[in-house]
């Protein structure tokens, strides 16, 4: 089962994946995806890492999800956004190959016997990026939302703290 949470910065959708996910387990595995890009966001890790208690398993890993998951866990994968962002630096901003990188990788996760509850942004519905490589970025992070959407079981789109069911 595969439920896709998105929506816009601070819009709720962590708070939400992390209830949820509480709500079918008491064991939750939370994947962090991010890499360490400065002090900022060191601080906004350490804040998600606060946010879980005892009964969450933390584990940080880039890229290759699938090998983090088993059978019958129940996951949350924050995020997708960040996820992109290791496949499009890696690949020097190489749209085609992050893009085919990324589906490789996430079909993988279609295939295991468990409840991926992955978290995503909807970064093309804010300000227009400035430069070139934050437009590719946009279309690489909107084409692979269209693809996790199409594939989850349930979608959620998160608007100011309010779910708001999309499939």
């Amino acid at each position: 089962m595969i439920f896709y949470i998105t929506g816009g910065e601070r819009s709720g959708k962590s708070s939400y994946a992390q209830n949820l996910a509480l709500s079918l387990s008491n064991t939750p595995k939370y994947i962090a995806t991010s890499r360490v890009w400065g002090d900022d966001h060191r601080k906004r890790i350490d804040r998600h890492i606060a946010d879980r208690d005892e009964r969450w398993t933390s584990i940080e890993e880039e890229k290759v999800l699938s090998r983090m998951i088993n059978p019958k866990d129940v996951v949350v994968i924050d995020c997708v956004t960040l996820w992109l962002t290791n496949f499009y630096v890696d690949t020097k901003n190489d749209i085609e190959k992050s893009l085919e990188l990324a589906k490789i990788e996430f079909d993988k996760l279609i295939n295991i016997d468990a409840t991926i509850i992955i978290i995503s942004n909807e970064i093309g519905m804010g300000v227009h990026a400035q430069t070139e490589i934050g437009r590719k970025f946009t279309e690489l992070q909107g084409w692979m939302n269209q693809h996790i959407a199409k594939h989850a079981n349930k979608a959620t789109l998160m608007v100011s703290g309010i779910p708001v069911k999309l499939k």
